[in-house]
């Protein structure tokens, strides 16, 4: 179904519903037996900082159970660990995981196309290597925050080639691993590979990062079984400010803002202006466009109310910001708040 083209409130009950069939499929007994049987094999904790990109879908490009991979989502990649939210925000993560007595191995990824430049990162107008250099300069950020030594906290570069769903591995002096380039007869090169590229990994962490490569290798061999189309073309009709859109993995979509930097006003005025040029070019209709604020809680109580808050004033934030630099297109706007049931990724709609 091509749900660009339907009229806006058609479209917001179709992603009110799709949110719902996630949780379903994460909360079925199937799935949440799959999680804790991985966790006990793999225990290594995954994160992955990524585009709002519905292509960069990196669990079911490696193959790995929903839940394990834990994201970090925002319009263009853009990151910087001097963000306070975001600073935080990842501190707390890894002191819970630590607390476990888990090592933690962090997706530092970028995006890009290798049949056409223009499928590439629209967030870096397309230029690859600036995409690249940014990752790099995460990492430095993360070594300065969590150790060079890596002991606990290993961060590498990743890219992610979207035409086959590729992974890239970056490791030490230029050395690197594209999966495109390896046959899936010789998965038993992985384990080299990865000592190779990082010989300072620990063998539990390159023994959980292992299956991640294996599968990506099964994914890419179904990948180009199939007669794929690439969709170029921007249709984004949502704006997604927040946390918690891990059920709208879907190309063209929705333009992902994460809560982190301290300057929000700008990626909104930027996902607006695509919004607006979308419905003026005629790839989406001009009858509406979805603002839709999200913020993920853990506990009942004080937690989800919490949430609740930092939902609604992204909301309120996101709608002042639209109504000063786009008022033709405020008319048009759409507004729901919700928050989300971490345990069971229930997106919960708390108001419009």
């Amino acid at each position: 179904m091509d749900i660009h083209s339907k009229p806006i409130q058609e479209r917001i009950d179709w992603v009110v519903d799709l949110a719902r069939r996630y949780s379903s499929e994460f909360t079925s007994p199937e799935s949440y037996l799959a999680r804790k049987r991985y966790l006990a094999v793999h225990p290594t904790d995954i994160i992955a900082l990524k585009c709002m990109d519905g292509r960069i879908n990196i669990p079911v490009a490696t193959q790995t159970p929903p839940g394990i991979i834990q994201p970090f989502r925002n319009l263009g990649g853009r990151f910087d660990l001097g963000w306070p939210h975001l600073n935080e925000t990842l501190a707390h993560h890894v002191e819970q995981i630590v607390g476990t007595g888990r090592q933690i191995l962090v997706l530092i990824t970028y995006h890009f196309s290798k049949g056409d430049p223009s499928r590439g990162c629209a967030g870096f107008n397309y230029d690859t290597e600036a995409v690249i250099a940014h990752t790099h300069a995460i990492k430095e950020q993360m070594e300065f925050m969590f150790g060079h030594g890596h002991a606990t906290v290993y961060p590498i570069l990743c890219g992610f080639e979207t035409d086959e769903d590729a992974l890239i591995l970056h490791g030490r002096d230029g050395n690197k691993l594209n999966l495109a380039e390896l046959p899936i007869s010789q998965t038993d090169t992985l384990l080299p590979w990865l000592t190779k590229l990082y010989p300072d990994m620990s063998a539990q962490m390159r023994d959980d990062l292992l299956p991640l490569l294996t599968g990506n290798l099964e994914h890419i061999a179904h990948v180009r079984g199939l007669k794929r189309t690439l969709d170029i073309e921007h249709r984004e009709w949502m704006i997604c400010i927040g946390r918690g859109f891990d059920f709208l993995h879907t190309p063209n979509l929705a333009l992902i803002i994460g809560p982190y930097s301290p300057n929000l006003a700008d990626p909104i005025r930027k996902a607006a202006s695509i919004i607006l040029n979308n419905m003026q070019t005629g790839r989406i209709p001009d009858d509406g466009f979805l603002v839709l604020a999200s913020s993920p809680y853990h506990e009942v109580g004080m937690d989800r109310a919490r949430a609740d808050l930092k939902a609604r004033f992204a909301t309120e934030f996101t709608a002042q910001v639209i109504q000063s630099e786009f008022p033709a297109l405020a008319r048009k706007m759409h507004l729901r708040t919700a928050v989300l049931n971490w345990a069971s990724r229930n997106l919960e709609l708390t108001g419009s």
